[in-house]
């Protein structure tokens, strides 16, 4: 499975589901959903996250983008 970053646009891939229970590789989640404090939320790839700035809004994702 896998959800395009928000900002980034890159693919990132999910972990779980039934394959990754018999994997001895198991897949590790590459980002997460955030919710702001303006009452968005955004899947943002863990390289996004940590570019955005304490109390991200959804401005600074847009800026992300750029």
């Amino acid at each position: 499975m896998s959800e395009r970053c928000d900002a980034c646009r890159d693919e990132v891939r999910l972990a779980g589901g039934i394959a990754n229970i018999w994997s001895s590789e198991p897949i590790h989640t590459g980002g997460m959903t955030l919710e702001f404090e303006d009452n968005t939320e955004h899947f943002l790839c863990f390289d996004c996250i940590e570019d955005l700035p304490d109390d991200p809004e959804e401005s600074d994702v847009d800026a992300l983008k750029g």
